[in-house]
């Protein structure tokens, strides 16, 4: 007989709430997650693969600290999943850098470091803006048109399908119940008590958490929740296998595990079109062979798009409602660099009921100015 009771149901499958149902689980909580499946518009699968920080938090301290927070709990989030499941998640953290194709790139770069240092406080932040010989010792190959770069120590990158399948693993290894191809056909909710209709089950628990990327949107408020979110596609570039020549990722080019060099970083209003453009495609190319001008003599071997969870100030949402409470939202599009978060600190605070204050200045009601006020 199918089970239909369970202490929290997660809805969506991807990294998000992948790590959030392993996290869960793991704090004992009997979990569901339900899975659309491929009809979903799948961000995870077009991750880049970053775990990054310098760039992540500008104008929003408390982003910049959960940030550097899941990189720090990334090395325990990767050995436990090897351990648990034999999976490895190709993490590597060596420091990562943002290059510069010009002075002025290099100048806007060292004041936006400068003011995230800031910004940081006492929380500290570690960086340094690199120019010449020391840059091309840093990554041999640059090319002429690199000025300089900005490094840090604290970033790094991982496979995103890797990932997912150590956690999808991991949480059903620990007792977890996956339920794939499961849309959710209709619901209904009271405090500390939701039932979910899905893949012809009704399923119950007293903790709810909607972790289905821009299908957060629809499902929110039926649970007394916002989540404005909105996509952004982003498009990725492939290239054939080479031999390891990338020691460290940079913003917008790494080098996978198995060799292949991946290039992005585009940003488009699309709205759901997961088409792709050849005018993006080339600027991405260009840039990478400008950066590095080995990579020309590369074949490239694939290519796609996908669409990034964007709230409208670019900073995750994470809620809990007032109306109903025992139901959560989770909006980002970071899936990779907050596993470490999402799995170790978000996880738990939802098994004990609760977001910690400190998570208030992610609440959507950020948006709503007279609440805000």
């Amino acid at each position: 007989m199918t089970r239909q009771s369970f202490d929290a149901i997660v809805i969506g499958g991807g990294l998000v709430g992948a790590a959030i149902a392993y996290g869960l689980q793991r704090q004992g909580l009997a979990t569901l997650l339900l899975d659309e499946g491929d009809i979903a518009f799948r961000a995870s699968r077009g991750n880049f693969g970053l775990v990054w920080v310098q760039s992540k938090g500008l104008g929003a301290p408390h982003y910049q600290r959960w940030t550097r927070g899941s990189a720090q709990e990334w090395p325990k989030l990767a050995a436990e999943l090897k351990e648990r499941t034999g999976i490895g998640t190709g993490l590597q953290q060596p420091g990562g850098v943002h290059l510069c194709l010009s002075e002025e790139e290099f100048g806007k770069r060292g004041e936006y470091m400068a003011r995230l240092q800031r910004e940081a406080g006492n929380f500290g932040l570690e960086y340094r803006m690199v120019r010449g010989a020391e840059a091309r010792d840093m990554l041999p190959g640059l090319g002429p048109q690199v000025v300089g770069m900005s490094w840090t120590p604290y970033d790094g990158h991982a496979s995103p399908l890797y990932l997912l399948r150590a956690l999808h693993t991991g949480f059903t290894g620990a007792g977890g119940t996956y339920q794939p191809n499961a849309r959710v056909e209709g619901s209904s909710a009271a405090p500390n008590d939701f039932s979910v209709e899905a893949a012809g089950q009704r399923y119950r628990a007293p903790r709810v958490v909607l972790a289905a990327g821009l299908g957060n949107a629809d499902l929110a408020p039926r649970f007394g929740l916002e989540a404005p979110v909105r996509p952004e596609r982003g498009q990725i570039l492939v290239t054939e296998r080479t031999q390891t020549v990338l020691p460290m990722p940079t913003t917008t080019i790494r080098q996978t595990e198995e060799g292949s060099l991946m290039l992005g970083d585009s940003k488009e209003d699309a709205g759901f079109n997961l088409g792709q453009s050849p005018e993006v495609m080339r600027k991405i190319a260009q840039r990478a062979v400008l950066s590095f001008p080995w990579i020309a003599n590369l074949n490239l071997v694939r290519a796609w798009s996908a669409l990034r969870v964007m709230a409208p100030d670019g900073l995750p949402i994470y809620d809990q409602s007032e109306r109903f409470p025992g139901a959560f939202t989770a909006n980002c599009h970071s899936g990779v660099t907050l596993a470490g978060t999402h799995a170790n600190r978000l996880a738990p605070m939802i098994a004990a009921g609760a977001l910690e204050p400190g998570m208030a200045p992610f609440s959507a009601r950020r948006f709503n100015v007279r609440s805000a006020a």
